[in-house]
């Protein structure tokens, strides 16, 4: 049996720790916690885990400077926890490499779920494929990232970019479902809060440019709930 995601607990505040261990372990995680930025560092260096959950406001480092510091070195996922009425903090934290904030008081349920959804978006990215050509071609469809240029049948196509770019992944991962939480962080980025409706609405755009017949998708595909695929053939 594989061993549970670990999860490290960064706050200076021994009842959030507490509570979050408590709750964290009832729902299959190991954790490991720290009470300030240099303690975090250490335990993160020592323990690699699997997830950060890191206050903002910490004595000796602070959050932001910790998840800067991490995140130049791991791409460990990291949920940012701030106690500020304003987003500010989030803000700077998203910018520095955070995955995602929530701010105190916060919901035990939601936060285990923003826990879940943030490891499985780490695992799924770890299976996409990254190094790449030029270009790719699946079938009569050819994509080529340095002209930025898409032909069907040897005919331009013309996409706005967030088309080019979906089109682009799905096509470099062709016969592999990609999530609808991969395609949007890899398309919009880690800091898009929107909900998937947008990548519906692109989806279906590409759709009437690529589909022969775009009411019954041969090359981009549904898969239903899950997210999409470009078939190989």
């Amino acid at each position: 049996m594989a061993d549970p995601p670990l999860v490290l607990v960064v706050d200076d505040e021994a009842s959030y720790r507490d509570a979050l261990s408590v709750a964290l372990a009832a729902e299959g995680f190991a954790v490991e916690t720290a009470a300030d930025g240099v303690e975090a560092l250490e335990r993160f260096e020592a323990s690699r885990p699997a997830l950060i959950l890191l206050d903002v406001m910490l004595p000796r480092v602070s959050g932001i400077d910790v998840c800067r510091q991490i995140r130049a070195k791991s791409k460990v996922p990291i949920i940012m926890v701030t106690a500020r009425a304003s987003e500010i903090d989030a803000v700077v934290g998203l910018e520095v490499g955070a995955d995602d904030y929530v701010a105190k008081p916060f919901r035990l349920r939601e936060l285990v779920a923003r826990v879940r959804a943030a490891l499985r978006r780490g695992h799924q990215e770890e299976n996409v494929d990254v190094d790449r050509d030029d270009f790719v071609t699946v079938g009569d469809v050819t994509v080529d990232i340095g002209r930025h240029e898409v032909k069907l049948r040897d005919e331009l196509v013309a996409l706005p970019l967030k088309e080019f770019e979906l089109l682009e992944l799905l096509m470099f991962n062709a016969g592999r479902v990609l999530t609808r939480d991969v395609l949007i962080d890899r398309v919009w980025g880690p800091n898009y809060f929107g909900d998937t409706k947008t990548l519906d609405v692109h989806i279906k755009r590409l759709r009437a440019k690529v589909e022969d017949d775009p009411s019954v998708p041969t090359r981009i595909v549904t898969v239903r709930g899950v997210g999409y695929r470009y078939e190989r053939t």
